[in-house]
């Protein structure tokens, strides 16, 4: 089955359909790239399930959301509460990508999302085989804010993030 390509009908559609992320490698540090696409994301009505193992293993909580040590785990949880997760969406190197694919498969995700850097052929065909849409190499909160108006959240165009050197530093 060929790729399907990334096209901006395709990424509005999944970030329109998939309300529920699991965010794999989702870190409790507030100034992680996990973190901050993840709180946009839920600052915009996503429900956020955190997949980090150290995290669940204190029973801890990242953006007020329980942590779960991985995808099943909070697939079961989700569907206790009479949900679904919609999408796997992963932090994660590349090599750590085909057990994530196989575990979005046997969820039922509808989208299997790898961050910006992250790509994996053979694991991509695998879900998509399965009948899952495939992003990878691409942010959810650069393309959710590109397609849905969200860039000034950043401080985008708000004056606050320039590309002129300060005078004088705020540290």
């Amino acid at each position: 089955m060929p790729r399907t390509p990334d096209t901006i009908s395709t990424l509005r559609r999944v970030l329109a359909e998939c309300r529920t992320l699991a965010v794999v490698g989702l870190s409790p540090q507030w100034h992680r790239p996990s973190f901050f696409a993840a709180s946009y994301m839920q600052s915009h009505g996503y429900r956020i399930v955190p997949v980090n193992p150290v995290v669940a293993a204190s029973g801890g909580q990242i953006l007020g959301e329980r942590a779960f040590a991985s995808v099943r785990e909070a697939d079961a949880a989700i569907r206790a509460e009479g949900g679904r997760i919609d999408m796997v969406d992963c932090f994660r190197r590349s090599e750590d990508i085909p057990p994530l694919a196989e575990d979005a498969i046997a969820i039922g995700a509808r989208c299997l999302w790898l961050q910006l850097g992250v790509a994996h052929e053979a694991a991509a065909r695998q879900a998509e085989d399965a009948g899952l849409d495939v992003i990878q190499n691409r942010c959810v909160k650069i393309e959710h804010a590109r397609l849905f108006g969200g860039l000034g959240w950043a401080g985008v165009n708000t004056r606050v993030i320039s590309a002129r050197r300060p005078t004088v530093l705020p540290y």
